[in-house]
């Protein structure tokens, strides 16, 4: 059976890293546009781009396609490169330290399994229109604190 087919664009952003912090997503699906955000008064820009992804997924009611676009190299990486290795050595990093925001990568690697995904690096601030909008929805997390 085909799986539904998502378009995904987050973003996350923060006014002072650590500060004030907000998180953005649109999610596209059959001519239809769902977007979401929201804000934390501590955080981080890397932990509010994840949450981003995280409350993306959480919308899913059932196994799908994804297409998640990100300008974070810290997700993109995180996900292709560093994650099954952090499993392996049980959420440790290759000098032996815990993996920082391992509560995220943990819930984010959950939310992960049902779906297949095909991740998309793009250039943050670049005219890309779904990571603009993202940024912009990011922002408004913020604003709504």
């Amino acid at each position: 059976m085909l799986k539904k087919k998502v378009h995904i664009y987050t973003d996350g952003a923060c006014r002072g890293n650590p500060g004030i912090g907000g998180w953005g997503a649109s999610l596209h699906y059959n001519g239809t546009t769902k977007e979401i955000y929201g804000g934390e008064q501590l955080t981080t820009n890397n932990r509010m781009e994840m949450t981003a992804v995280i409350k993306a997924l959480s919308l899913l009611k059932e196994p799908s396609n994804l297409t998640i676009n990100s300008d974070s190299k810290y997700i993109i990486d995180g996900i292709n490169q560093w994650l099954p290795n952090w499993k392996k050595r049980n959420w440790k990093t290759t000098s032996k330290k815990p993996v920082k925001n391992v509560d995220l990568w943990q819930q984010m690697d959950q939310l992960l399994q049902q779906h297949q995904v095909n991740w998309v690096w793009v250039k943050g601030h670049s005219g890309n229109l779904g990571n603009e909008r993202a940024d912009e929805l990011a922002n408004m997390g913020i604003d709504s604190l």
